[in-house]
């Protein structure tokens, strides 16, 4: 009985030794994922001990979400930086190809867009071009540079998706009048984009030997709140202040304001006088071949560019009436100067001025014969 009960005994001490042999044979199929659930446990718990601890709590445990995003964000910035921006040039013409030769050689990605077949001239300047927006906008680019003639802008900007690009995208444009543009990409962009408007005062004509010195006027329109976007910011405008450029920032109503003396009334002086046909001459003066030199500069440009100064500036209107004003009181003070007898000396044979006015004082004129020689001939002809 004893050995019954010890032989029972042994056979449940070995029933009892195998049961954990048989977990232990089991359990590396699930251990890994037991442990795993027990350090996520295990941190929960850390974590809301932290979150609710107040005597343990430390300011920097916890950092909120936003903080994470904006420092994801400048990270990011800072690698675009890095790589330079990614451009969409959007008008492919003479400035647009003028514009992406530098911004490649900066070391800028260039995406290409016009309405027409620009694609062998983009691949030569070492841009990618795109004749669909569509695909265009797929490449999140960084900036968007609108390129367009001032009476074409407004159809080419509602021709973009913008609805596509990213919602912090910097647009900027390039026209030669400011408040129009403004007031377009602000009407048209939703609030989330952000807008620099920008007038490069020179072109591939006066900027042949280099941008240094010249005017690059700027209007940071709407930059959003946040150390990425302003550097996007800062690093497009860098790429004129790396050339040289004399960086001037002011409102684009001044501008506009400026830009009707400056460059309307330029092309006006210019155009008008191509209508005159002037040539070149063998006794050309300084002055003059300043007059011809600004005749070719100006109608070099397309009549469209200077229709658009004209009817996107509400100052030229003003500026061609005190223009014709001007005119005017020259003339005026010409003509005024002409009296009636010098009129009919000039232009009717009459005596004269001085010969006029001495015989109305009683003295002889220039050619009347001197101490009564014409009373001599005269007895000697009768004595004859």
């Amino acid at each position: 009985m004893a050995m019954s009960c010890s032989s029972s005994s042994s056979s449940v001490r070995l029933r009892l030794n195998l049961a954990p042999s048989r977990r232990r044979i089991a359990a590396p199929a699930n251990l890994q994922v037991l442990r795993r659930v027990g350090v996520a446990a295990a941190s929960i718990r850390l974590r809301a001990a932290r979150a609710t601890g107040g005597d343990a709590r430390q300011p920097f445990d916890h950092v909120p979400r936003g903080v994470e995003e904006v420092g994801e964000m400048e990270e990011d910035e800072e690698r675009r930086r890095r790589r330079g921006l990614k451009i969409a040039v959007v008008g492919f013409g003479n400035y647009g190809q003028f514009l992406t030769r530098t911004l490649v050689r900066q070391g800028h990605t260039v995406l290409a867009h016009s309405r027409s077949d620009y694609s062998a001239v983009a691949a030569e300047l070492g841009a990618t071009y795109f004749t669909d927006a569509h695909d265009l906008v797929e490449c999140h680019p960084d900036v968007v540079l609108l390129v367009t003639s001032i009476l074409s802008a407004e159809a080419v900007l509602r021709s973009l998706p913008v609805h596509r690009l990213r919602r912090d995208t910097l647009f900027a444009d390039v026209l030669s009048v400011k408040e129009f543009p403004r007031n377009l990409l602000l009407g048209t962009l939703p609030e989330e984009f952000d807008i620099i408007c920008t007038h490069p005062m020179f072109g591939p004509e006066s900027a042949g030997d280099g941008w240094g010195g010249l005017p690059f006027v700027f209007d940071k329109v709407r930059v959003g709140d946040c150390p990425a976007r302003r550097a996007r910011a800062e690093a497009f405008l860098d790429i004129f202040a790396r050339e040289g450029c004399r960086m001037v920032e002011m409102s684009c109503a001044e501008h506009d304001a400026h830009a009707a003396e400056t460059q309307f009334l330029t092309h006006t002086v210019g155009r008008t006088l191509a209508m005159l046909e002037l040539q070149t001459t063998p006794i050309n003066t300084k002055g003059y071949e300043t007059l011809l030199r600004l005749v070719d500069n100006t109608c070099s440009d397309s009549f469209d560019l200077y229709n658009g100064l004209f009817m996107y500036n509400n100052n030229s209107t003003e500026l061609l009436n005190r223009l014709e004003w001007a005119m005017d009181s020259v003339k005026k003070r010409l003509f005024d100067g002409l009296h009636d007898v010098l009129r009919r000396q000039l232009f009717e044979g009459s005596p004269p001025l001085d010969s006029v006015s001495a015989a109305a004082a009683g003295s002889p004129p220039d050619d009347a014969p001197i101490d009564g020689d014409l009373d001599s001939d005269n007895e000697e002809e009768q004595s004859e």
